[in-house]
């Protein structure tokens, strides 16, 4: 398979990632879990590996002509050819021993007998007496023969993905994994490929022996994550294509690598970034250049519906966060409680946590920020979004954008027939009090998160401010947005609060580029009162 690689007309060599792997045979590192998007190179990665360890696959020829024989990482020491062909390897796909199954024990029988025939054809001499056990099998064999495996498995999540609901099946699935591979001698090296990193199960986590090589935290397999900006470039040169428009389409994940230990403290002190690297989807920048046309690959081999299925789920907050990331903006995730399967879900961090891990959303890492990453996944965006449910989405988002255009403007007015307006689409059930006033002006300055990061009751020693809002790094130009809310009182004597317990003190260095905001809302008069609902703002600058 991997030779097949190598002889299509495009092949981005990716050997190199070899000399990493080496690094880790026969030490408590040799755990390894991989898990990227479809379409993100991981079987060939997969293949390369089988084709590199194997000690039949007489694959010298092969890999002398590749990177990996002629890098600068390669030394006296540890040699590229170090491990090459010195291994027995079993490489399975976990879709191809479920179809036809019925259940996951079935699943484990079948994939447990065509391996133990194979290695049972392999070694002859092997008496295996009453019950097959996969592990005792491979503890015999090492026993007898000294002989060390390296095993491989393919799609190795399929479970979760196919058999969502199996909480039994799953389990046995990870005691199965852990049996075979845990704190065996014959193993020199394990490593799993999926889309999702491992399943979190209490102490079923306990594939903890693994080190996890994810979208969110690739560490030293960043470069290999997907295409990289400098082989981009070069098969555009090579096929002729424009540079800028496959980096529009097909560029935007962030993946951060391992930070050198003498680079460290420049990187403490922020003047160290070269662990971050760009990474383009190979699969569509292949197809791309292979027709000579740009456009979306990606619903070639993925149907929107996937998308969609996720982004209309119920959770608060979700689809105005989709509404920000469409329009360019990045939205600040908890990525720590999601439980990495695909349908256990307690907010819309758990949804977004998801996507980052099928490809919809790119992750910064230092900032817990996810953004859509390019022009090919926002159109998928759009397809997924076209339905009725979306249409007062986006109608409050555009309300959101107005009214802090109007507060960057310092129009008072407008932005208090602006709130009116996002009340009226919130009903009759709101303000009770002063918190609930808080979120309900949040909500209606949700397009703001683009911008800003919201901090609620900033301590300013002589009280706390209600709502602020600091500029982002990459918008430093915008004002600070200092919000003080008042029920039955007055925007004026919000304001006066302001000033009185000297809140702006907090905010010194954004003296000058200072909005000072007082908001009142009257919730006891009633609803046939021509000022019912209504809010009073003052805005002044500072």
């Amino acid at each position: 398979n991997y030779q097949m690689a190598i002889n299509s007309e495009i092949f981005v060599d990716k050997s190199e990632m070899i000399l990493f792997i080496n690094s880790l045979i026969n030490t408590n590192q040799r755990f390894v879990s991989v898990s990227r998007p479809r379409r993100f190179g991981k079987t060939m990665a997969a293949d390369m590996i089988c084709a590199y360890y194997d000690r039949e696959a007489d694959s010298r020829s092969m890999f002398e002509k590749l990177k990996i024989a002629k890098s600068t990482e390669s030394s006296e020491k540890d040699k590229w050819d170090k491990y090459l062909g010195q291994f027995d390897v079993i490489r399975f796909v976990i879709t191809d021993f479920m179809s036809g199954c019925k259940s996951v024990s079935e699943m484990i029988q079948f994939l447990t007998e065509e391996i133990c025939d194979e290695l049972l054809e392999a070694y002859p001499d092997i008496v295996i007496k009453n019950r097959i056990n996969l592990h005792m099998v491979l503890n015999k064999i090492y026993a007898k023969t000294n002989r060390l495996f390296v095993i491989v498995i393919d799609e190795w999540d399929a479970i979760f993905r196919v058999w969502k609901d199996d909480k039994e099946g799953q389990k046995k699935y990870l005691d199965f994994i852990r049996d075979l591979m845990k704190d065996k001698p014959y193993l020199s090296l394990a490593y799993m490929t999926g889309i999702l990193p491992i399943k979190k199960y209490g102490k079923h986590s306990a594939l903890n022996m693994f080190d996890e090589y994810s979208m969110t935290h690739p560490m030293e397999l960043a470069p290999y994550t997907g295409f990289t900006e400098s082989e981009i470039k070069d098969l555009c040169k090579t096929h002729d294509m424009d540079f800028k428009e496959i980096s529009n389409w097909y560029n935007g994940y962030i993946v951060s690598g391992k930070i050198p230990i003498e680079f460290r403290e420049l990187y403490r002190q922020g003047e160290y970034e070269k662990h971050k690297f760009p990474i383009y989807s190979p699969l569509s920048v292949v197809k791309a250049i292979h027709s000579g046309i740009i456009m979306n690959y990606w619903n070639k081999t993925e149907t929107y519906e996937a998308l969609a299925e996720y982004i209309r789920m119920d959770y608060d907050g979700l689809k105005e966060a989709v509404a920000i990331l469409m329009d360019g903006g990045k939205v600040k995730i908890d990525t720590s409680t999601y439980q990495n399967d695909m349908v256990t879900f307690y907010g819309k961090d758990d949804i977004m946590s998801l996507l980052i891990h099928l490809g919809y959303l790119s992750f910064d890492d230092e900032t817990n920020e996810v953004f859509i990453p390019n022009k090919e996944i926002l159109d998928e965006f759009k397809t997924s979004t076209k339905s009725a449910e979306w249409v007062s989405t986006f109608k409050s988002f555009e309300l959101s954008q107005k009214l802090l255009k109007a507060t960057w403007k310092a129009d008072a007015d407008k932005v208090a027939e602006l709130l009116e307006e996002a009340h009226d689409k919130a009903g009759n059930k709101t303000y009770n009090d002063e918190a609930a006033l808080s979120y309900a002006v949040q909500y209606a300055y949700y397009a703001a998160q683009k911008y800003y990061t919201t901090i609620l009751e900033l301590d300013s020693g002589k009280g706390y401010a209600d709502i602020v809002y600091l500029p982002s790094p990459t918008y430093p130009d915008k004002p600070a947005l200092l919000i003080e809310l008042k029920c039955n009182k007055s925007a004026e004597g919000a304001i006066a609060q302001i000033k009185r317990q000297n809140y702006p003190e907090r905010l010194e260095h954004y003296k000058g580029n200072l909005l000072l905001i007082g908001i009142n809302y009257d919730k006891n008069l009633p609803n046939n009162d021509e000022d019912f609902k209504h809010h009073a703002c003052v805005i002044e600058k500072a």
